[in-house]
């Protein structure tokens, strides 16, 4: 396997997916929090890099074991089990170690806070894997877009806030005698949930518009997504909404404060993100316009790790 033929097999173009998440986590620390842990930052990255990238490859794989169609766009072209010819062999073996890179950092993760760290990256790493593998993979189900967006926009920012706060009582637990007792601080609990919607919303709408764009394809394959089950006008309507409610959010991130004022910039983004949704409702195609739903991930996102990270500059000057 070449190093090209690698970053093929994990698509690693979209580890834009996790990678932003982990950074909004990180910036948003740093704004309410004013905290950092340079040890835990670098670990949490290594953990969470090799298990999307063991995630993709292995989604790869039992797509290219389990395919009925095999030709077309998807199949052909965007499998690199195929289009590089791998032996199967090697793609189970890039797999393994990915996975075991991930554990291996992962526990070093758990080492270096506390049990909370464990759970959660206990079940995102089973969500991982039954992503891709079983007898019904998540992706087949119309359960993707949720699966994805929680754990993509969600867990990994939380847990991206927590390596750096774990001794701060944002989440705490006491074991004695038998009994576990779990406390939560509530308040910043919602405020970090609301900092995820927009995160949420767009991993979401990337699973979705890859769904919508390969629903012929996947009704021979056996994939029964949401956009099979809802339809195609109600999953581009979805798709739309999403987007809404992700602005709406940002608005009310900013009256209650829990950003800066700064991000008030990342409304902006609106406009080319209204005209990629008009562009994708015209054509929905894997190879012309999936590639909007990305792009409007990253623009909102983006955006918002650097207003949050000029909020930063700004509160330290003057603090």
């Amino acid at each position: 396997m070449t190093i090209w033929s690698f970053l093929k097999l994990v698509e690693i173009q979209t580890k834009v997916a996790s990678m932003i998440p982990f950074f909004l986590g990180t910036v948003y620390t740093l704004y309410r929090f004013q905290s950092f842990n340079l040890k835990n930052f670098i670990i949490l990255f290594i953990s969470l890099i090799t298990v999307d990238m063991g995630t993709t490859a292995i989604n790869n794989y039992m797509d290219y074991r389990k395919a009925v169609k095999k030709h077309g766009y998807n199949y052909e072209e965007h499998n690199a089990v195929v289009n590089y010819n791998l032996k199967e062999s090697v793609v189970i073996a890039t797999i393994v170690i990915l996975f075991l890179l991930a554990i291996g950092f992962g526990f070093l993760l758990y080492i270096n806070t506390n049990f909370i760290v464990l759970v959660l990256g206990a079940i995102s790493f089973g969500a991982s894997v039954l992503y891709s593998y079983g007898p019904i993979p998540i992706s087949h189900m119309p359960l993707g877009e949720i699966f994805s967006g929680l754990f993509m926009g969600f867990i990994i920012v939380f847990i991206s806030i927590f390596v750096h706060v774990y001794d701060s009582n944002i989440v705490f637990y006491t074991f004695s005698n038998g009994v576990l007792n779990v406390g939560l601080n509530i308040v910043e609990l919602i405020y970090i949930f609301l900092l995820c919607i927009p995160a949420i919303a767009g991993i979401a709408n990337i699973m979705l518009a890859n769904n919508i764009c390969d629903m012929d394809d996947d009704i021979v394959n056996e994939r029964y997504t949401l956009p099979i089950f809802i339809g195609k006008e109600k999953a581009l309507s979805l798709f739309r909404t999403l987007y809404i409610i992700a602005y709406i959010d940002v608005i009310l991130l900013i009256i209650l404060k829990v950003i800066p004022i700064a991000s008030a910039i990342s409304l902006l983004t609106f406009i080319p993100v209204s005209k990629n949704i008009k562009m994708f409702f015209e054509k929905q195609s894997k190879k012309d316009t999936f590639v909007f739903a990305v792009k409007n991930f990253v623009m909102l996102n983006i955006v918002q790790v650097l207003t949050i990270g000029i909020g930063v500059v700004i509160k330290s000057f003057f603090s």
